[in-house]
């Protein structure tokens, strides 16, 4: 059983036609990796030993009954179905949106039940997802309806931390979507995350502006003039440390990013493009601002290469120990309230 305590990180697969199983099984084809987390996937042995004789990967798993009992010092294996699927490498199918959606499934549902610690992710495909079940643009909204609390994603390396005022929603829908109210709550959200998750007693945070050069003085729009620098003074005056808007054409070379602890762009490609060309690859994506952690390898489902035993497995790596290091950071920090609220009583 779990009796070393170390924390229980689930793991949901993905869609099986992708390269997510691989780079689970990748990642703890080092043993060492089971020394400091006790990891519990949630699929099915069929489909994850298909996975294994195709891509000649010999990682070994121990089949649980649920995530309750894990066994300490083994990749654990929640069959989540049981019946054989047909595993097509490299194409988007109706069945790889179903069972990456049960995947994903059993382990919120582990999640929310404390049956494990923290959630990592493989990537999904966004289209042969959707259904009855799953009516959602990506991960994120669908933790949010799930968890408690309001979703902020990050993209993340140890340099550079990037959320977005907008997720995924269309170009044409960002400036009406962005009012002071958004603003304002995505900054509170990555303040609180860089404080209790990270462990940055005054963070500083950088906003980007949304038109291009922020719109030179009404030149080019109206919005960081009239809606983003009043907001953002507004914030200023209640002690955060929140600068901007800053144009987003050179901001990110000119390196001024190295100046702050976080980066709220407004957008999903104004801060996912350039973060992905600084760190494609060992980048990490978390959602913050909920009750409980997840996160997930920067790259999608990599169709191209699936099956090709050739996939990068560093990303998700990542995504396990920062994790792993936000869960503890975020337990220090709940015992620190917790020790201070009983102190003043």
């Amino acid at each position: 059983m779990n009796k070393n305590n170390t924390i229980k990180v689930g793991i949901s697969v993905g869609d099986i036609n992708g390269i997510g199983i691989e780079i689970i099984l990748k990642t703890f084809e080092d043993s060492r990796m089971l020394e400091f987390c006790t990891p519990i996937i949630f699929a099915s042995n069929k489909t994850v030993s298909s996975h294994k004789k195709q891509l000649n990967l010999h990682t070994q798993t121990s089949g649980i009954e649920n995530a309750t009992k894990p066994i300490s010092n083994k990749l654990n294996l929640v069959n989540v179905w049981k019946e054989e699927v047909q595993v097509d490498f490299g194409k988007e199918t109706k069945d790889g949106g179903k069972y990456a959606f049960l995947s994903l499934q059993a382990a919120v549902k582990s999640l929310k039940n404390n049956e494990i610690d923290v959630l990592v992710t493989a990537p999904i495909n966004k289209h042969n997802i959707q259904s009855d079940n799953f009516r959602f643009s990506g991960h994120t909204e669908y933790l949010e309806d799930n968890l408690e609390g309001e979703s902020l994603m990050i993209l993340m390396t140890d340099e550079i931390k990037i959320g977005l005022i907008t997720g995924h929603i269309p170009i044409q829908k960002i400036a009406e979507t962005i009012t002071q109210e958004l603003i304002e709550k995505k900054v509170n959200i990555m303040h609180k995350s860089l404080i209790q998750d990270f462990n940055i007693s005054k963070p500083k945070i950088a906003v980007l502006g949304l038109n291009p050069h922020c719109g030179d003085n009404g030149v080019i729009g109206n919005e960081d003039d009239d809606l983003i620098k009043p907001t953002l003074e507004r914030i200023q005056v209640n002690g955060k440390l929140v600068y901007g808007p800053y144009s987003a054409d050179s901001f990110f070379g000119s390196e001024a990013y190295k100046k702050f602890d976080g980066i709220l762009a407004m957008y999903h490609d104004q801060g996912l493009a350039p973060f992905k060309t600084l760190s494609f690859g060992n980048g990490v994506n978390f959602t913050a601002g909920l009750n409980k952690i997840r996160t997930s390898p920067d790259h999608g489902t990599a169709y191209e290469i699936a099956g090709k035993g050739i996939a990068n497995h560093n990303s998700f790596k990542e995504a396990l120990y920062s994790a792993i290091a936000i869960f503890k950071s975020r337990k220090e920090y709940n015992e620190l309230i917790e020790n201070k609220l009983r102190i003043r009583k």
